[in-house]
């Protein structure tokens, strides 16, 4: 797992696997596996998948790298506290998962919480075989 910024000012985790490292063979079964993981954790709470490969090629405008092959995040909250209004501006939480032609890439951005960094982090080295 890597830290890196991204266009100098998003702090993002990221790990790349090779295709033959994961049990999964598509975006849908990585997602689905982190699903499972999210429905068993006792404080998250699962909103949604967003497919973004299937919503940025269906505008007339939209641009894809030719060697994205599918493009998904799976949205979830850690929300177990409200303390600010503030709070709020960085939930809730998503996990990217990106297929290329021979990996796959799992990200997520930076939270202002370690614990909820840690638990994703967590999750995605749970991917590897």
């Amino acid at each position: 797992m890597t830290q890196k910024i991204f266009k100098n000012k998003y702090h993002i985790f990221e790990i790349v696997y090779k295709k033959e490292e994961l049990k999964f063979n598509t975006v849908d079964e990585v997602i689905n596996e982190l699903k499972t993981m999210i429905d068993n954790h006792p404080i998250i709470s699962y909103i949604a998948i967003f497919d973004q490969y299937a919503h940025t090629s269906s505008l007339k405008e939209g641009e894809i790298n030719p060697h994205i092959k599918a493009a998904k995040n799976i949205v979830f909250c850690f929300g177990k506290e409200l303390p600010t209004p503030e709070v709020l501006a960085v939930r809730p939480r998503s996990i990217a998962v990106c297929e290329l032609e021979d990996s796959f890439i799992v990200n997520f951005l930076e939270a202002p919480n370690d614990a909820a960094n840690k638990t994703m982090e967590e999750f995605i080295k749970n991917l590897k075989k």
